[in-house]
């Protein structure tokens, strides 16, 4: 079992939680101005990195909120949690994880 830390109720278990994908996407200003490569590529492209990736995740079976998650997606490691609308933080590279 993992643990994923809700920043609105704490620790949960990970059954409780619903991915979201990559966090921070910035929606079209025009969405009627994209031919349909560009609006295609806003609606399926995301990045594919090994390491640390920001990603929104929801507390479907607590808060029903919307949060984002810094984690390492070779370790599964979620390094930091962070409500939405807050900047993203900035990571210790030194071995800290916040």
């Amino acid at each position: 079992m993992m643990l994923i830390e809700c920043p609105n109720c704490g620790p949960r278990n990970e059954t409780e939680f619903a991915y979201g994908g990559q966090a921070h996407v910035a929606y079209p200003e025009d969405p009627n101005a994209l031919n349909d490569k560009e609006w295609s590529r806003y609606l399926f492209y995301r990045e594919n990195p090994k390491g640390i990736f920001a990603e929104r995740w929801v507390h479907s079976g607590g808060c029903r909120k919307w949060f984002n998650a810094l984690r390492d997606t070779a370790t599964y490691e979620f390094k930091a949690v962070y409500r939405a609308g807050e900047p993203r933080p900035e990571l210790n590279t030194q071995g800290g994880s916040r």
